[in-house]
């Protein structure tokens, strides 16, 4: 049998929702954070800086706070599902996120995915500093994640999908035969085989089994 990855984005794909906004909504700035989220995810803003200075605006918050919103997050219908059913028919499922291990570590043991690529908050004395750093810190991370992913497991790009809402999904869209668009952005549409316009994961089964 011919090895399959399945690899997707978390927040607004596998979570409904972005963990960035929600946390900053713990010291009232969910809106101006929205506003620069959007910006990246349509292309308009480069990932990297609009992540850095999101990430600034949460200094201050305390780690066990945002653990516990991490560990709260509500999950996109059809998530677990999906994957269970994926790994079913030999997939080998991976999340990758711009977002943060507090919240990927967590949902891989609700979700059942094998693995997650994300970034971390750093910490210190029990605060976030406003700085994070990881394997997910910029727009073109997650294609040069997935074409190591497919280098070491010897995966071939019309094994691989990849499933994504925004800009920064894009470059692992360059190595995956099927590229699936779930209530994505227009940028990301354009780039798609799949789209999937609808909040639930399962929608793709039919598409893609």
């Amino acid at each position: 049998m011919k090895k399959k990855l399945a690899v997707f984005d978390f927040d607004s794909t596998l979570m409904d929702g972005e963990t960035i906004e929600i946390i900053a909504g713990e010291i009232g700035l969910q809106k101006e954070v929205s506003e620069i989220t959007r910006q990246a995810m349509e292309g308009e803003l480069d990932f990297f800086d609009s992540l850095t200075y999101r990430v600034s605006v949460l200094k201050g918050i305390e780690e066990k706070r945002v653990n516990e919103i991490c560990h709260n997050l509500p999950y996109m219908q059809g998530a677990k599902e999906t994957i269970s059913e994926l790994k079913k028919h030999g997939y080998s499922v991976v999340c990758f996120s711009g977002g943060f291990k507090n919240a990927t570590e967590h949902a891989k043991n609700i979700l059942g995915y094998d693995v997650d690529f994300s970034n971390i908050l750093h910490v210190k004395n029990g605060l976030l500093t406003g700085h994070a750093g990881g394997e997910m810190m910029f727009s073109d991370s997650k294609g040069r994640m997935l074409k190591k992913l497919q280098t070491l497991l010897d995966i071939t790009p019309e094994n691989t999908i990849a499933v994504g809402d925004g800009a920064n999904d894009l470059s692992m869209f360059k190595f995956a035969g099927t590229r699936v668009a779930f209530c994505a952005k227009p940028v990301v549409k354009e780039n798609a085989t799949i789209c999937i316009d609808q909040k639930d994961l399962r929608l793709i089964l039919d598409k893609i089994l």
